[in-house]
């Protein structure tokens, strides 16, 4: 009665009706067990901008397009019909907002981004790197298939690379009127630039005077044109016909991005954060304070204020002609999580958008202003009252208490991917780093000095001395090291010298260890794998364990749980024997860093932050669903329905059986395989992700031998 009550009042009333009951439902479902994303860290790629009225748009790399209408104050996302997040360049015509994607081609939105539609035909590459808009006409300019053109708002395009510098890759588009009515139409290649004046129907060479040909980035300021290269700025005052360099002051020449505000032209580098030039480029000088990522992928000037996205830190705002800069970034959880690691309350949190402290289980995350411009942080750990991070570039281990001090004497300039803080048996600590291409070193005094300790740490690459190693481990006076391709290494000496032990091993990348009393854990892309003599034999052990790139491994009492690329956490209440997902409600399914603190474990994924759940919820439930084998077939309502993106389908399977589990759509279509594997008697609990799919009823099926049973869900975005 319940239901034909829902759907009598869906026709008798309004939408607005449909989508309260819709809402109470969601907060009925919410009380059931599941993960909860935290408040950041925030951050991520943003590679793009545009403005539509008070509409500000960011295109992030990996999290789709966000939309603020407070000046960047606060963001949201705006994806839906978005099935690619990997977003290059926005452009606006009229009211319209067009996405171009790297891999599924471009998208439009004629409502401010609440909506997307596909708008590709024609276009034989959908790698989309830059958008412009030449009157009526829109043209992209994509990776491997050269420029097109649509004279229709996108609903199809035409290549038109006749004559191009480059015909496979444009990496940026400007426009400059030519005083009669129309415009020049300008295309940035890797090769230089080219020109057109007739709409792309054909092209010359423009790049005279251009000394470095990689042209990253284009901007008009009234008749001036300016490059952006890999070689710095250069400048043409006629129409391209010749160029000048005009890089005086910029210390770093990598520029990615240009704006012009008045007066005032912006350069943004890789690197070296931002420029401005007051003089048309004559010279620059750096505008970097408040600025904590110095790896500048976009800028945009609205009215007065400057923008400017980072590959890692997010968007940033001045209103002072970028003299000062402030985050701005509450509501963009887009960041990649490398590394955590647990302090008592704190929880440290290491990614490509540097360092971040949580004292609140995650409600509020603090960044490290100071370190933030070492970003790509790949390791952490704590000793006494010291937070080392590991890191790529030059800046390798940074040590704080009061403030952050660079300690990277004796170190190898190849990054830091583990360190590993070890009783030294005289009563202190001794610190070791992977140390990248370098080996392993070790330091005795808190950081301040390095010493290589790779005796016996061959690696197993040709042309490579020293192993890579990518994790460090302990256990009692045993050293382990896990290596790129060169399986473990065992040192009984404090890391003097190292015996490779491998036996029993089938994969020989090793992303993680987890020791608990005498039983090691190794995480590789090939599973995991269980020691109990100290190396000197493995077993693997990953029954139930569905995706086995485990990128970290973490105990919870005698309880151990794996973060693996692409199928979400992973629970052994049994020593590694069988394994179950424990993914309910996490939409972000590459997690490569996992921390107990408290009654919580805590998911750092790739591009959605960091994620939460109480322990207590999955234990019990991984406990019960072991407790006793089923006696019969079922498939159980998936949870939560209506789902967004993703939804958990259960079902129970009484006798070994071949299991396949499969969506269809309304047509009856086959669009997505969850299952497709001979599986053992048990409880089981599959996610779907249909962040690709549209709205709408789809049906699910579950087969095994001859049981078959189908029911439907409802995806609402």
């Amino acid at each position: 009665m319940r239901v034909l009550c829902f759907y009598e009042a869906m026709n008798k009333y309004s939408l607005l009706t449909f989508l309260i009951v819709v809402l109470l439902i969601g907060i009925a479902q919410q009380s059931h067990a599941q993960w909860v994303q935290t408040n950041g860290p925030y951050g991520g790629v943003v590679i793009s901008f545009a403005t539509i009225g008070n509409n500000l748009f960011a295109g992030v790399y990996g999290g789709g397009v966000f939309r603020s209408t407070n000046r960047g104050t606060t963001w949201t996302a705006v994806d839906s019909g978005l099935t690619n997040p990997v977003i290059q360049s926005i452009v606006v015509s009229g009211t319209d907002l067009f996405a171009g994607t790297q891999g599924s081609g471009i998208f439009l939105s004629t409502n401010n981004g609440t909506s997307w539609t596909a708008v590709d035909s024609g276009l034989t590459s959908t790698w989309v790197w830059s958008l412009v808009v030449s009157g009526t006409n829109l043209f992209a300019g994509t990776v491997f298939g050269g420029l097109f053109r649509s004279t229709n708002n996108g609903i199809n395009w035409i290549a038109v690379n006749s004559g191009l510098a480059d015909t496979n890759i444009i990496l940026s588009l400007a426009t400059i009127a030519n005083g009669v009515g129309d415009s020049n139409l300008f295309a940035g290649t890797p090769n230089g630039v080219s020109l057109s004046s007739d709409n792309g129907t054909s092209w010359t060479a423009a790049s005279s005077g251009l000394t470095n040909p990689y042209v990253q980035a284009l901007a008009v300021s009234g008749t001036n044109l300016f490059a952006g290269t890999r070689g710095g700025v250069f400048v043409s005052t006629n129409n391209g016909t010749s160029w000048a360099a005009a890089s005086t002051g910029l210390t770093d020449t990598n520029v990615y991005c240009l704006a012009v505000s008045g007066t005032n032209l912006y350069a943004g580098t890789y690197g070296g954060g931002i420029f401005r030039s007051t003089n048309n480029g004559t010279s620059w000088s750096s505008i970097n304070s408040g600025l904590t990522n110095y790896d500048v992928e976009a800028l945009d000037v609205v009215d007065t204020s400057l923008f400017a996205g980072t590959a890692g830190g997010g968007v940033f705002l001045s209103n002072d002609n970028g003299s000062t800069w402030t985050e701005i970034n509450s509501g963009l959880t887009t960041t990649d999580v490398n590394a955590l690691v647990v302090n008592g309350t704190d929880i440290f949190e290491g990614g490509d958008s540097g360092v971040f402290l949580s004292t609140d289980n995650g409600s509020v995350w603090t960044s490290f202003d100071s370190v933030q411009r070492y970003s790509n942080v790949n390791s952490l750990a704590i000793s006494g009252t010291n937070l080392f991070v590991g890191s790529d570039g030059i800046f390798h281990l940074i040590n704080t208490c009061t403030g952050w001090t660079i300690v990277e004497t004796g170190l190898a300039d190849s990054g830091v991917d583990a360190i590993l803080v070890n009783p030294n048996g005289a009563g202190g600590t001794d610190l070791f780093a992977g140390n990248g291409y370098g080996g392993v070193f070790r330091s005795t005094n808190n950081g301040t000095s390095w010493t290589a300790v790779n005796t016996g740490l061959r690696s197993g690459i040709t042309g490579l001395t020293n192993a890579i190693v990518w994790s460090l481990a302990a256990s009692g006076t045993n050293l382990f090291a896990g290596t790129f391709a060169s399986g473990i290494f065992l040192s009984t000496n404090n890391g003097t010298n190292w015996t490779p032990v491998d036996s029993g091993l089938t994969d020989f990348v090793i992303r993680t260890f987890a020791v608990s009393g005498t039983n090691i854990f190794a995480g590789t892309v090939g599973g995991v794998f269980l020691s109990t003599n100290n190396g000197a034999s493995w077993t693997a052990v990953d029954s139930g364990l569905t995706n086995q790139i485990v990128w970290s491994l973490v105990f919870s009492g005698a309880n151990l749980f794996a973060g693996t690329q692409g199928g979400g956490v992973f629970l052994s209440t049994n020593n590694g024997t069988s394994w179950t997902a424990v993914n309910e409600g996490l939409v972000f399914a590459n997690v490569r860093a996992l921390a107990v603190s408290s009654s919580y474990l805590y998911a750092g994924t790739s591009l959605g932050g960091v994620w939460r759940r109480a322990l207590s919820e999955m234990i019990t439930a991984v406990k019960e669903s072991k407790s006793e084998i089923p006696t019969t077939f079922s498939l159980s309502q998936n949870f939560p329905n209506p789902c967004n993106p993703s939804t958990t389908i259960s079902f129970t399977l009484p006798t070994r059986s071949f299991v396949t589990l499969r969506i269809f759509d309304l047509l009856g279509r086959e669009v997505s395989t969850i299952v497709s594997e001979e599986m053992m008697p048990g409880n089981y609990s599959k996610q779907w992700n249909a962040a690709a799919f549209a709205s709408g009823v789809y049906f699910y099926r579950l087969q095994a031998g001859t049981y078959s049973e189908t029911k439907k869900l409802l995806l609402l975005k």
